[in-house]
């Protein structure tokens, strides 16, 4: 099998197509991001569809292609979870049996009453909320008093909003990197924000602080082969930092792609993992249809211009960590199938059928990368050998 130089993977964070066999047990039957998001408004996607998205589903305005430029298929999870942090452990090859601990009734007053403790003082919220939802009800009682804001969700996080000309954001990481030391969640959040009453305004200095993945990734594995890391968007934040060697955080959809053509434009060597946040956090969670929509076509035209910088030896591949629903209920991730949709001068236009584990795209990774039987611990099934054109 031929290797790759160098292998770009963008995750298009919720962009799920259609719910997983398990979904009912989630609340997520009927789920399908994808395709609710073009049944409710026109979508096109010229690029993905030459590469057969449309081969992957049926999706509204999507046509199956008869000759795709690129590889298509779809992976279901065997995480317990649907939040960003396992979804990506999971790609990376450690899918988690055991799910985190979430807040379903709101964070536990011990907990609370700890941080309280910790930081030296009050804490305000402390149940389930939407951010832009509990800003809006706390942000003027934040402001008088300085208090955080705390909260979570279906996930398994404990954020923490606050407004950045109040508290600053070095105190407010501060504060993340204390609840980090003592929570078991999969990721502590820091939720900074700006404005005044009646026009708060969350601000791109978010900031995870995620657990260590559980096991050997596929980013462990590179590294130790001597192949290099680079990381775009919260990929390291996910992560913990670990297994990565450069890393480059933005602050919107378009920064990503920006950082990620930049990077194509220059020669190099072994995987750069991108995550495009935006279609979860500014669009899905706040029910954004049009938006979603708008973000959607604007990657696709990116992605147009991404595949003619890949060289000989250099491919991409498209995927997601989960689903995020803007049409169905509740403001939560959803349960669902990620899409894989591969291309690039070495690939071969084939069918990749419905994939057991998102960590198949980790042992396809390595094994592109660093060639196969490197890697001992991945949990997925490489289809790197019907992927790459030798010659």
């Amino acid at each position: 099998m031929k290797k790759l130089d160098r292998l770009f993977i963008i995750v298009l964070d919720s962009l799920g197509v259609g719910a997983l066999p398990d979904a009912e047990e989630y609340g997520d039957l009927g789920a399908n991001t994808l395709g609710h998001i073009a049944e409710a408004l026109p979508l096109k996607l010229p690029v993905m569809e030459s590469l057969g998205l449309g081969n992957i589903l049926d999706v509204r305005g999507i046509s199956p292609a008869s000759a795709p430029r690129g590889a298509w298929g779809k992976a279901a999870s065997r995480t317990k979870g649907k939040d960003s942090t396992v979804g990506h452990w999971e790609l990376a090859g450690v899918p988690v049996d055991q799910p985190l601990p979430t807040w379903p009734q709101g964070i536990d007053s011990a907990v609370i009453r700890d941080f309280e403790e910790a930081i030296g003082r009050k804490c305000l919220g402390g149940g389930v909320a939407s951010g832009t939802q509990i800003i809006a009800e706390l942000g003027a009682r934040h402001v008088e008093t300085g208090f955080p804001i705390v909260y979570t969700s279906a996930d398994s996080v404990f954020q923490i909003a606050a407004h950045e000309e109040v508290v600053g954001l070095e105190k407010l990481y501060h504060w993340c990197e204390i609840a980090r030391k003592t929570l078991s969640v999969g990721r502590v959040i820091a939720r900074p924000f700006i404005g005044q009453e009646g026009s708060w305004q969350r601000t791109a200095n978010r900031h995870d602080y995620a657990l260590p993945a559980p096991g050997k990734t596929m980013l462990d594995a590179l590294q130790e082969k001597g192949c290099p890391v680079v990381a775009v968007g919260k990929i390291a934040d996910l992560f913990a930092g670990r297994g990565i060697d450069e890393s480059w955080p933005t602050k919107s959809n378009d920064h990503g792609m920006d950082k990620t053509l930049e990077i194509a434009r220059q020669e190099g060597k072994g995987l750069v993992f991108v995550n495009l946040v935006d279609f979860d956090s500014v669009y899905g969670h706040r029910r954004d249809v049009r938006g979603y929509r708008d973000a959607l076509e604007s990657f696709d035209f990116r992605l147009g211009a991404l595949l003619p910088l890949l060289r000989n030896d250099e491919a991409v591949l498209i995927t997601a960590d989960h689903g995020c629903d803007p049409v169905f209920k509740g403001t939560d991730h959803t349960r669902e199938y990620v899409p894989i949709l591969a291309a690039g001068p070495p690939m071969s236009p084939v069918p990749l059928g419905c994939r057991n584990s998102f960590a198949d795209i980790a042992a396809s990774a390595v094994d592109l990368l660093v060639g196969p039987a490197v890697w001992s611990g991945p949990a997925g099934e490489s289809f790197a050998d019907t992927l790459v054109q030798e010659g």
